[in-house]
């Protein structure tokens, strides 16, 4: 090829960098790290949604899709039940210093005590773990490059978040980022009621 022509094609290759900046990075070139690791605007393992497949034969609580659209906002459907993620320092709980409990938008079922929460600086609401482990199942998230650990409900299937092991040490390490639209908030005193009227071991639907 002339010098000539190798100019054009070495012109027309920048441009197309520029018109087309997505058409010349890789999906990993894209980094997505950790919220507490990341400069304004950039992206953050929390940020991002997940591309989990969530086995839902055991799970306690089970409706059509078409169900679930009519019980839950668009928010909470597109996170809790399409595994989307919500947006850092806009909503509802990350800020949310109330003495209670954390229970799953699509069903009766608490997962978290604000007694375990604390403050991640992510701007989601984040805990160093649930009420009972065996109530949060865990699958390994490979979407986006990464490898991450997706957290849901295990007795109706709603996608929670995820977990990270960069929690406090004194707590056992571990941070479950949670999104606020998987979660419904329940007052201490009413969650005292609740217990004693449903028992510690019972599971209601909505």
């Amino acid at each position: 090829m002339s010098p000539r022509l190798l100019s054009l094609a070495f012109a027309l290759t920048v441009a197309a960098g520029s018109l087309f900046p997505s058409t010349m990075k890789s999906a990993r070139t894209v980094a997505a790290k950790d919220a507490l690791e990341c400069k304004p605007g950039e992206i953050s393992a929390c940020g991002l949604p997940s591309n989990v497949v969530i086995d839902m034969s055991q799970a306690k609580v089970q409706r059509t899709d078409a169900e679930w659209q009519k019980l839950l906002t668009p928010e909470q459907y597109q996170v809790a039940r399409r595994q989307g993620t919500e947006r850092p320092f806009q909503n509802a709980y990350w800020d949310h210093h109330a003495d209670g409990v954390y229970f799953s938008v699509c069903s009766a079922t608490p997962l978290f005590d604000s007694r375990d929460k604390f403050e991640s600086g992510t701007g989601w609401p984040s805990f160093t773990k649930p009420i009972e482990q065996a109530l949060v199942g865990e699958t390994t998230d490979s979407s986006y490059g990464m490898t991450r650990t997706e957290v849901h409900c295990n007795v109706d299937g709603a996608h929670l978040g995820h977990v990270f092991d960069d929690g406090p040490r004194d707590a056992g390490g571990l941070r479950y980022c949670i999104n606020s639209a998987s979660l419904k908030f329940m007052p201490r005193a009413d969650y005292g009621k609740w217990v004693a009227r449903k028992g510690t071991a019972a599971i209601d639907t909505r």
